[in-house]
């Protein structure tokens, strides 16, 4: 079995998403690996419904 990477981890979560050490302990390794695929682009694309699911609940607001 590899060992788990905890140079790149606590690497990525200090260095490139700003996390504050407290911060980065209280994440489970799901959080994180969900906060790495998001900043990487790695994962599944997002489809139509996951889209439209997106936008009703993040609606882009207008300012007149």
């Amino acid at each position: 079995m590899t060992p788990f990477p905890w140079r790149q981890a606590i690497g990525f979560g200090l260095g490139v998403l700003k996390l504050s050490p407290e911060q980065f302990w209280r994440m489970t390794p799901r959080e994180l690996g969900f906060a790495i695929e998001a900043v990487t682009g790695r994962g599944a694309p997002l489809d139509r419904a996951g889209l439209a699911a997106l936008m009703k609940r993040f609606p882009d607001e207008h300012h007149a």
